[in-house]
């Protein structure tokens, strides 16, 4: 249950020194897989990337053959950095689990699960290497989590408190914390307030993401920069509703919402009161399949300065693949070679940066997970 929960957190959600590609993939699709030196090599391994800033740089997490997980950074000429957190459990499971914001400067946050099976945030400094733990004030044993950070510094983070309910946590430059929680989220077990990740804050301090309800429903939100929070949820949302996925600097915020039968569907706005429709042509309408499709209510996608998202899609046959949409609303769709074809394998967009680079990690026939670059 406590590994559920802090999936949750994710929302707002829970996968060489150089990469190998085939030459002829790469000309024809712009699309480099990569592998981090270590990542296992079995089913339910591998490298998964999260996020990429300005420049190409991109960091997220990968699993080794003992199902411990280990934070990676990769620079732009394709060297990749490998980082353990001070403190992290060394057991399946275990370690740097959350690699999940990034900040244009480098600075990474997330969350990292320790030895006795509780959460803890973290930032890791871009210049130094050095990693300090951190913890929201109010956060009981389910402990504390980092999705987001921004140029200025601001860390978007979340906890839960000793009912296990859910709780918004924004991390100061000078270690100060402010909490949050929207006017009608949900105060029971594993209800609450969720963040964002990687995009969930932007460089004007304003944050999105998600909260469950007392029914347990799923709601977006908006805080603005004075701490008035908005709540919204697309009106073609079915009874368990939706949640964001990011906003840029123009305040765009990109979002998803669960329609009648459970399938999911993207939408973009910016005043949480007119809504744009965005579904991947080739999405699927069954249960826990389209545009945006979540694990256990846990959603990945990004946004760009220019508006630009990123994202993945469940087909009908219930097999992931990447999708990129323009401000002209056209949508391209894309695999990455390798990729693989059945059930629940493919590929999984989940960030875009201001060039239109985007980055995420594909699941091969085997279950392995490799991450990817796709230039823009």
């Amino acid at each position: 249950m406590k590994r559920i929960s802090i999936l949750l957190l994710v929302f707002c959600i829970c996968f060489a020194l150089a990469a190998w590609p085939q030459a002829q993939a790469q000309a024809k699709h712009k699309i480099i897989p990569f592998d981090v030196p270590g990542a296992g090599k079995g089913a339910g391994q591998g490298t998964q990337a999260w996020g990429i800033v300005k420049g190409g740089w991109i960091q997220g997490d990968y699993i080794d053959a003992k199902g411990v997980y280990h934070g990676f950074l990769r620079a732009p000429d394709r060297t990749i950095t490998r980082f353990d957190i001070p403190g992290m459990g060394k057991g399946a499971g275990q370690g740097a689990v959350l690699v999940i914001g990034m900040a244009p400067d480098r600075e990474i946050v997330g969350g990292y699960y320790d030895a006795h099976n509780s959460y803890h945030g973290f930032l890791r400094n871009p210049t130094t290497g050095e990693i300090k733990s951190f913890e929201c004030p109010g956060a009981g044993a389910g402990g504390s989590a980092a999705g987001a950070v921004n140029e200025a510094g601001w860390i978007l983070a979340a906890y839960f408190d000793s009912n296990g309910s859910a709780h918004g946590c924004l991390r100061k430059p000078d270690g100060h914390f402010k909490e949050y929680d929207p006017p009608d989220s949900g105060k029971g077990a594993g209800q609450g307030t969720y963040f964002a990740s990687f995009s969930g804050i932007n460089p004007q301090g304003a944050v999105v993401g998600s909260y469950l309800d007392s029914a347990t429903d799923w709601h977006g939100f908006l805080r603005y920069p004075d701490g008035k929070i908005d709540e919204f949820n697309d009106p073609n949302a079915g009874p368990n509703g939706g949640g964001t996925l990011g906003i840029n600097a123009k305040g765009e915020i990109w979002g998803w919402y669960f329609d009648a039968n459970n399938a999911s569907h993207g939408y973009l706005t910016l005043d949480g009161k007119t809504f744009t429709e965005v579904n991947a042509p080739g999405a699927g309408t069954g249960f826990a399949q389209g545009t945006n499709a979540c694990w256990v209510g846990v959603c990945f996608g990004g946004i760009n300065p220019s508006g630009w998202v990123t994202g993945w899609y469940v087909d009908s046959h219930n097999v992931y693949h990447g999708f990129v949409r323009f401000p002209s609303s056209k949508i391209t769709e894309f695999d990455v070679p390798g990729a693989g074809t059945g059930a629940w394998q493919g590929t999984q967009a989940t960030a875009i940066n201001p060039e239109g680079a985007i980055t995420g990690h594909y699941t091969d026939a085997k279950g392995v997970s490799h991450g990817f670059l796709r230039l823009p």
